[in-house]
């Protein structure tokens, strides 16, 4: 039957893959082969991913029947950015008979189908036991939020399976009453958990992981875990900690062997955080853990573990350690919640709930709820034989063109006639991929354009830039519509190129004002007074365009309820406070004028961007901001130059300045790495006057998903910077369309610091050029071709 190869399934619909777990073959950017199944075969092409994981298809035989498809067998040959299918974890089979036949005796079976075991969560947030992890991972992309509580102590994680093997965990810990501490510990951690062999016949899984590995050192350990499937519902790890995964049962490091030095551990100044201790890593005393996981039903599992972590900062003040047994229930109350129950160290009773979700299932139905694109019509039905001769006709075509984009949801920018071409601007006001944009303007075309035009050159504009121009025949649109191979013949006989000098705009296009009033939510945390303060209100935004390239644009906001203006905590940073007094910013700015400016942006060269933007910029700062991009259309590589001058904003964040005032500006390279992963690097010097780098790595979805983690170091010492000792931080982008189901371009971002402070604050610009350009050029229209048809 058709199937479709996207890791984990590109829709719910298509749950299995190619035997082999793959695409029969892979391709260079320069050869496209194509021999594919019909997209309708394959939800994949709806959900847009068709061309960005690639669809395979197992031969079958038609019956004759109502909805059979000939014999027939392919490959649709993946883009660069294939990302590769994860493959699903069989259940392993034990050789000799007598063994297995005892092993599934010991289980108790019912009728219907076995459930089988989950991969769960430990009360770190990473994959494990209860305490103590496992070598195996979560489906790929999820992000997942637990809190575990227990003795005192509550552990708050993000975690997000970066790829098929590799997960990462930023944990959030209130602890109370730990040994040799007063009051209450506000604790920041990461983790990171990495699969290295899968499991095979005999063999088990392994698996490797840091543990608190940039924070105050209260968590940090290492281990390395193995897992092996006995049954469907029976499973056992076993594997060997070091640092507080060695604290409990601990001998010598087998790693001595190699030299005294992994004998000691050196002890970490917990004042510090946010410094990467590798001298630590895999030294002192080693110790051994392991556990057993068994599925009772399709909802219930019980773990037992046995714990080679001594707890040593929680006993005894927190609770009595009586016992190296932790036992627990899990109970799945939906697919992506659950609920745990623990006993835990012979002494404590334990609770953990999980929540997760994966950006590739939307909670809405596969495919999305935008209207059914325009049909094409036949030639032979066109409106007129060639194109009007008269002004007023040529201006009444334009218009009704102008007209079917509006009810696409695409703006006309600009139309014009080449002898049997004509050359369109577009802009795409409602998409996320930008080439179902230019397939639904397509389709208008066919329908509206004289039959004497035998060449559509369809031009995506931002902020009135032309960057990309994609040439299609009509006589291939009528041709390919309904082909069992459509969406990729189609790219492929598609000519993509940068775009020349922009045309002269429709003048129906400028002047152009629009305005709309949004809620807004706005959250602060991890205040030790308040772990969570968040501001909701309401936003009032406008933009007027008086010519292609210059706009205007405002936000107001007023807060409607909140808290981020109770915050009594003071900056003490020796630096220019430049970020770290945004709580005066949230106390005195209400209502608040969080941007207000002019910006201008232009096209120098070919594969040159240009933008110069004046105002009130951020809700901190005011000033000028210059920007320079260059982006060829069909390269993995950007490079970019911006110079800023700005002056620090009046704490009400409404006309007023402060004295402070500082020269600013960064060199930005941009690596597309393909698999949707981005890499940037942005050199230069930031707000406070230090200099420095920033380092930046975000995943992608084709959805509109992105998920990302960055770091900065400059030359301000880790002493000076204070608390955290370096910015770092994570972003997270949920498209509005992943859960609505309706078209739209918009979505909620957010930052998340462990700590703000002043050194390595960049300023925040809106409209950025790579980022505005990137979506409009060749790599990112062949990702989303899926939806040219849609």
């Amino acid at each position: 039957m058709w199937r479709c190869s996207a890791e984990g399934g590109c829709c719910r619909d298509c749950s299995a893959c190619h035997p082999s777990g793959r695409p029969a073959a892979r391709t260079r950017r320069t050869d496209m082969r194509i021999v594919a199944p019909p997209r309708s075969a394959c939800k994949g092409f709806e959900s847009g991913h068709g061309l960005a994981h690639g669809c395979v298809t197992h031969t079958q035989r038609s019956t004759g029947k109502m909805g059979d498809f000939p014999e027939v067998s392919g490959v649709i040959m993946p883009s660069p950015r294939y990302r590769k299918p994860m493959r699903r974890r069989a259940t392993k089979k034990t050789t000799g008979t007598g063994l297995l036949a005892i092993l599934l005796a010991s289980v108790p079976f019912h009728s219907g189908a076995d459930p089988t075991l989950e991969t769960s969560y430990n009360s770190y947030g990473y994959p494990g036991l209860i305490d103590m992890p496992v070598a195996l991972s979560r489906p790929d992309g999820e992000l997942a939020f637990t809190t575990s509580s227990f003795a005192g102590q509550t552990r708050n994680t993000l975690t997000f399976q970066i790829t098929p093997r590799l997960s990462g965990s930023f944990r959030y810990s209130v602890l109370d009453d730990l040994a040799g501490r007063t009051g209450t510990l506000y604790d920041r951690s990461f983790s990171l958990h990495y699969r290295l062999l899968d499991e095979s016949g005999w063999r088990p899984a392994f698996a490797v992981g840091l543990n608190d590995f940039l924070g105050t050192g209260v968590y940090a350990s290492e281990y390395i875990v193995a897992t092996k499937t006995i049954t469907p519902r029976l499973r056992f790890s076993a594997g060997m900690g070091w640092g507080r995964l060695g604290s409990s049962g601990g001998f010598t490091n087998p790693l001595s062997v190699f030299g005294d030095r992994w004998d000691r551990r050196p002890a970490r100044d917990a004042g510090k955080g946010g410094e990467v201790e590798a001298a630590e890593f895999f030294r002192g005393d080693a110790a051994l853990f392991g556990g057993l996981e068994w599925q009772a039903t399709e909802r219930l599992s019980f773990t037992a573990e046995y714990s080679s972590d001594a707890n040593p900062d929680e006993t005894p003040t927190a609770f009595e350690r009586d016992s190296q047994l932790n036992f627990g229930a899990r109970y799945a109350i939906r697919p992506d919640i659950d609920l745990s129950l623990r006993y835990l160290y012979g002494s404590e009773l334990g609770v953990q709930v999980t929540a997760a979700l994966n950006p590739k299932a939307p909670p809405t139905a596969t495919g999305g709820r935008e209207p059914a694109p325009p049909p094409l019509r036949a030639e032979t039905r066109v409106p007129r034989v060639s194109w009007p001769d008269s002004v007023e006709e040529t201006t009444t075509l334009r218009r009704r063109v102008a007209d079917a984009l509006a009810g696409q949801g695409v703006r006309l920018h600009g139309m014009r006639r080449a002898d049997d071409t004509v050359r369109i601007e577009i802009e795409n006001a409602t998409y996320t991929h930008e080439a179902q944009a230019v397939g639904r303007t397509a389709r208008v075309l066919s329908r509206q354009m004289p039959a004497d035009i035998t060449q559509f050159v369809i031009i995506p504009v931002t902020n009135g830039i032309p960057v990309s121009e994609l040439r299609l025949r009509r006589q291939d649109m009528a041709a390919l519509e309904h082909h069992l191979d459509g969406s990729w013949r189609s790219f492929a006989r598609t000519r993509i190129a940068a775009a020349g000098a922009g045309m002269a705009p429709a003048p129906e296009r400028y002047p152009r004002f629009d305005w709309g009033l949004t809620p807004y939510l706005s959250p602060s945390l991890f205040d030790p007074d308040n772990p969570v303060r968040a501001d909701f209100g309401a936003q009032l935004q406008a933009r007027f365009e008086p010519a292609p390239g210059l706009e205007f644009s405002g936000t107001l906001r007023k807060r409607i309820i909140g808290n981020r203006d109770e915050a009594t905590r003071r900056s003490n940073s020796v630096l220019p406070r430049v970020r770290s007094d945004f709580s005066l910013y949230d106390i005195e700015g209400d209502p608040a004028l969080t941007d207000l400016t002019g910006a201008y942006y232009f096209k120098p060269g070919r594969d040159l961007y240009g933008r110069v933007s004046l105002g009130y910029l951020e809700p901190m700062f005011g000033g000028l901001s210059s920007e320079l991009l260059w982006k060829p259309n069909d390269s993995a590589f950007a490079l970019g130059i911006e110079a800023n001058y700005v002056k620090q904003r009046d704490y009400d964040q409404m006309f007023g300045f402060r004295s402070y005032d500082v020269a600013t500006g960064h060199v930005s390279a941009y690596w597309d790495m393909g698999n949707g992963f981005h890499a940037q690097i942005d050199a230069g010097r930031y707000l406070a006057g230090d200099w420095g780098a920033t380092f930046s790595l975000d995943r992608e979805f084709n959805n509109g998903w992105k998920v990302g983690a960055f770091a900065t170091l400059t030359d301000v010492p880790f002493d000076t910077f204070g608390e955290g000792s370096f910015d770092k931080g994570l972003r997270i982008t949920v498209p509005i369309s992943w859960l609505t189901g309706e078209p739209s371009k918009s979505g909620y971002s957010t930052t998340i610091r462990p700590v703000t402070r002043d050194g390595g604050a960049r300023l925040n610009v809106r409209d950025r050029l790579y980022e505005r350009v990137r979506p409009l050029q060749k790599p990112d229209l062949q990702d989303g071709w899926g939806k040219f048809w849609r």
